[in-house]
């Protein structure tokens, strides 16, 4: 008999924040975390609908050979950020995952549209960003961060184009957490 019980893996910080729960139907924007990806898709289960999108072929590829790999099933499609090709009110959640970042206001409203048109009503968006460290605006990982949405962050973008209730839900790790719900 020990006297120190193994505590449980915890869940990664982005899989508790995100909320996805079985039966979701899921969308993940941005195909650069493919563990993530897994973890999401096996918990939105069989009942539920995986898809993975990003601009970038190849990174949707190695994505989804990674995502398969792990035992999860998703479908994968490579289009532009601002015309995703699903039907209106397919998701119940959305993830937008280290995209919105590098863009310019216009384009980043531009795809922001396309997820709340892919949502169904009541449905949420959570961005995951990388939080810029120190200072204002600038660089993240080696890429130019337009500085208003660096300091004002995703929650302002979402509610610029119609999302209800938006929040920064965490900052922690370098990383910042978003989310916003479509209106029913």
């Amino acid at each position: 008999m020990g006297w120190f019980r193994k505590t449980a893996p915890t869940e990664p910080l982005a899989m508790t924040m995100t909320g996805v729960k079985l039966g979701d139907r899921l969308l993940v924007i941005g195909a650069s975390d493919p563990a993530l990806i897994a973890a999401l898709a096996t918990k939105s289960g069989l009942t539920g609908r995986a898809c993975i999108m990003d601009a970038d072929g190849a990174r949707v590829s190695r994505a989804a050979a990674a995502i398969e790999r792990e035992g999860a099933l998703v479908e994968a499609m490579s289009a532009p950020w601002s015309a995703l090709p699903y039907a209106t009110g397919s998701f119940d959640v959305a993830i937008v995952r280290d995209v919105l970042a590098p863009m310019a206001d216009d384009e980043r409203s531009r795809v922001l549209l396309e997820v709340f048109r892919v949502l169904r009503a009541g449905g949420r968006v959570i961005v995951i960003d990388q939080a810029p460290r120190g200072g204002i605006g600038g660089f993240i990982s080696g890429r130019t961060v337009d500085t208003a949405y660096a300091e004002e962050g995703a929650a302002r973008a979402l509610s610029a184009v119609g999302f209800a209730a938006t929040r920064v839900l965490a900052e922690r790790e370098g990383t910042r957490f978003a989310e916003g719900v479509k209106r029913g």
